[in-house]
């Protein structure tokens, strides 16, 4: 109902704008349009989906952490002033001197 009172104001949307609306539309009534079974399917893909993208994201932070620990270890092993270390990792001076 909203698209059909709001035609006027899609129309002067630009092309991509107008574009993407559209296909969020059609989106929506392809979902709306599934039976229950289907609808439990998408929801499903959608849970794993989401769930993919926590674990990739949270594996990224993990490795960026440990890759700046590695590094902070190292320029501490080669003498690099604590502060130095510290502004370049964004740890603290107390991480830094708790590392062997």
């Amino acid at each position: 109902m909203y698209i059909l009172k709001n035609m006027e104001t899609l129309n002067r949307l630009p092309f991509k704008a107008r574009k993407a609306v559209f296909e969020k539309l059609e989106k929506i009534v392809d979902i709306a349009s599934l039976s229950k079974e289907e609808r439990m399917k998408y929801d499903e893909s959608i849970k794993v989906y989401r769930d993919n993208l926590a674990t990739i994201s949270f594996a990224k932070n993990k490795g960026r952490e440990e890759g700046i620990i590695s590094v902070a270890h190292k320029l501490k092993s080669m003498g690099i002033p604590l502060d130095t270390i510290a502004a370049a990792t964004g740890l603290s001076i107390e991480e830094i001197e708790q590392m062997d």
